[in-house]
């Protein structure tokens, strides 16, 4: 069955697999957040990014499997409601942005920083810091052999804008940010996944650039 991204609370998740990284997207909680597993199709070892909500939803997904990390992509609660009972079942470290860590109660065994390598298995995921929707907000890109680049946004990028920001001055550095990092790095074909709601690709929303920055959010 094709990837389509489309998940809704309390269904069955979707899987897509890479040859060397098989990705399930699920949704939970009553804010629609998504979560998403990552197994390295070689080892088997696992990582989450964002225990939003649901924990027995998500510890059904890794299914008593060794889980090696779990990455909060960044400090609002509704995307680590579900973090302590997750790290507390599996004993998995934990990772988020620097400037975050003191937003999440759940202590972080690893801060990151932009540039950052996160490991699952043999598959390296590199941070990118993008500032403005939280101070230490992270996305996870995978360049794999073969495939066009994946990117995990958390919520500094979804189809049809930016994530949410709260001054002007957010805004922009959002928006500096996603353009020199994202948009002004990574091909069109570049499949991007949030924390909310569908997927979609760079190549869809960069027309709309020009006009984001005009509205204003």
């Amino acid at each position: 069955m094709s990837y389509s991204g489309v998940v809704t609370p309390g269904g069955p998740g979707a899987t897509r697999e890479l040859p060397a990284l098989s990705i399930t997207k699920v949704s939970v909680g009553p804010m629609d957040n998504n979560a998403y597993l990552l197994e390295c199709r070689a080892t088997g070892e696992l990582l989450l990014v964002d225990a939003a909500n649901d924990a027995p939803t998500l510890l059904s997904l890794v299914g008593g499997r060794p889980l090696q990390r779990v990455l909060t992509t960044h400090r609002h609660r509704d995307h680590w409601v579900g973090l302590a009972e997750v790290v507390t079942a599996t004993g998995a470290r934990t990772a988020a942005g620097a400037d975050d860590v003191e937003g999440i109660p759940v202590a972080t065994d690893e801060p990151l920083a932009d540039g950052d390598a996160v490991a699952v298995g043999e598959v390296r995921l590199e941070v990118i810091h993008l500032v403005g929707h939280t101070p230490g907000s992270v996305a996870l890109l995978y360049e794999g052999p073969e495939v066009a680049p994946h990117l995990f946004t958390g919520d500094s990028l979804f189809p049809g804008g930016p994530g949410r920001t709260t001054s002007p001055e957010d805004f922009t550095s959002l928006m500096d940010d996603l353009g020199a990092k994202v948009f002004g790095r990574l091909p069109d074909d570049t499949w991007f996944y949030p924390g909310h709601g569908n997927d979609s690709t760079l190549g869809s929303e960069r027309p709309a650039l020009p006009e984001w920055r005009a509205r204003g959010w």
